[in-house]
């Protein structure tokens, strides 16, 4: 159960690590959905080309990074509405990705090119027996170990360097930052490439985990991820946390079907039913704190 879970996990906080930096600097990209489809397709199409899954990692993170860099470089310079032109993201990633299905591989259906296997997961034999320890800390893809990783390294990124604080700073207070000579704009821009780099590592865990690439393979991950940003309280621990709530509740509701007398439907609704809950809690919670404060 554990292990199962951890695999769940994985790309909900590898995207909302990418989301939360976006919001510290006051510009939170809601495109994390499109980027995530974008960059498990990118990953699955170069892996199945050279044969290397290392190969298809480096050039799903070159290429959304990029788009992601090129977006926020629109965005800001255009001075457009980031939510607007995130749903746009999110709706030419579907579209664009179900068109170089076509003409890469013949079908707009299942991708999964001839010899690609499913990446291999990692066991370590010290502990993979142990009650809960070893199901936590073994048997996973390279992609869950990475996230623990990145979730550190970007704590300590946005408390301890000075671009992490300059992010930060850009999204507390801009026009304080301007007046201290930091250009809120030029952090906001590292923050959304910053996005695009987590995303991909989600979309690539997603594809090359499964030895496939799946239509809307993110099933939703980008928008759950939004919704962990703010459950954690826009901290990276409380992000990760966050994950593992969502992780479970999606856990759930696939061991349910099959077992229990409820519509499938509805069980395949269920970690979109606690992401709604958890939101509208969120938001009477916050109420409640303002009238307190």
């Amino acid at each position: 159960m554990i292990s199962s879970i951890v695999d769940i996990m994985t790309p909900f906080l590898l995207a909302a690590l990418g989301g939360l930096v976006t919001e510290l600097a006051g510009s939170l990209v809601i495109a994390l959905e499109g980027f995530i489809l974008v960059g498990a397709f990118v990953a699955l199409a170069v892996a199945g080309a050279t044969g290397s899954a290392l190969a298809g990692i480096a050039a799903s993170a070159v290429f959304v990074t990029a788009a992601a860099w090129a977006f926020g470089r629109f965005t800001i310079g255009t001075k457009a509405n980031i939510f607007i032109t995130g749903l746009a993201v999110n709706l030419f990633a579907a579209g664009l990705t179900a068109w170089a299905s076509a003409v890469l591989f013949g079908t707009k259906g299942v991708v999964k090119p001839a010899g690609l296997e499913p990446l291999a997961r990692l066991s370590i034999p010290a502990i993979e027996r142990l009650p809960v320890i070893g199901g936590l800390l073994s048997g996973h893809t390279v992609f869950a170990y990475l996230s623990w990783i990145l979730a550190l390294a970007l704590a300590v990124f946005l408390k301890r360097t000075r671009t992490g604080l300059r992010i930060r700073a850009s999204g507390m207070d801009a026009q304080a930052a301007t007046v201290r000579g930091v250009d809120p704009d030029r952090y906001r821009l590292i923050a959304i490439s910053l996005s695009g780099f987590f995303c991909a590592l989600a979309g690539a865990g997603l594809s090359l985990g499964a030895g496939a690439y799946i239509p809307n393979i993110s099933s939703g991950r980008g928008w759950i991820a939004l919704v962990a940003i703010y459950l954690g309280g826009r901290t990276t621990g409380g992000v990760v946390a966050a994950s593992a709530v969502f992780a479970v509740a999606e856990y759930l509701s696939n061991i349910a079907q099959g077992t229990v007398a409820i519509p499938g439907s509805l069980l395949l609704a269920f970690p979109y039913l606690v992401t709604f809950a958890v939101f509208v809690g969120y938001a009477i919670y916050k109420k409640g704190r303002g009238k307190l404060d």
